[in-house]
């Protein structure tokens, strides 16, 4: 008798992306904790078992949220730094991508960013942490890079700790009190901090 196929969460389809979308959504309003499996499927249009078709657990859902919004991050932030050649303005792009991301969210309802809110919800040791870690310190060196461009490695590392100390801190405001303006703020830190180079 032939073994029936593992879910191993890489099917496609509409149904898949709708619960992915319905996830995302209720992840980011309401928290992972808070949103259970039958508001995701609600919200989706589908059936429980076709979440379950989809994905293995909601750490499974969970996974592939977090990986896609890592991913929109991704093709913001490349869709800017592809139209320059400048090093400078590929740093900057790393501020806009968080902006554009940023204007995406609903409005009202802005939260911040959606990796650092799960990350702060999530339990020490799940692969959800691990993957925002990864998300961060792949920022982490695309400003790095950048900036070697501009001035020595160790100069380049130490100024590349900075702007990541101002990106995450203004995430993490702009989240608080509900405001994209700190994004704002912290893209002017990032000139005052780069024109000093």
């Amino acid at each position: 008798m032939a073994e029936s196929p593992r879910n191993t969460g890489a099917r496609t389809g509409t149904a898949r992306r709708r619960i992915l979308e319905a996830a995302a959504r209720r992840f980011y309003a309401d928290g992972i904790a808070a949103t259970g499996i039958d508001a995701i499927t609600a919200d989706a249009g589908v059936a429980k078992m076709s979440l379950y078709n989809n994905f293995a657990s909601k750490s499974a859902l969970v996974a592939a949220s977090l990986e896609a919004r890592h991913a929109e991050w991704l093709a913001l932030y490349a869709r800017r730094a592809r139209r320059t050649p400048d090093p400078l303005t590929r740093i900057l792009a790393v501020f806009d991508a968080y902006l554009d991301q940023a204007a995406l969210a609903p409005e009202p309802g802005y939260r911040g960013s959606g990796l650092l809110n799960a990350a702060a919800e999530l339990p020490f040791g799940d692969p959800g942490r691990e993957l925002v870690r990864r998300h961060l310190a792949e920022v982490d060196g695309i400003l790095a890079a950048g900036l070697r461009e501009l001035t020595d490695r160790a100069h380049a590392e130490r100024t590349a700790q900075h702007l990541s100390y101002v990106l995450n801190g203004a995430l993490v405001r702009s989240g608080l009190e509900a405001d994209r303006r700190r994004l704002r703020d912290a893209r002017a830190l990032a000139v005052d901090l780069l024109t000093a180079l």
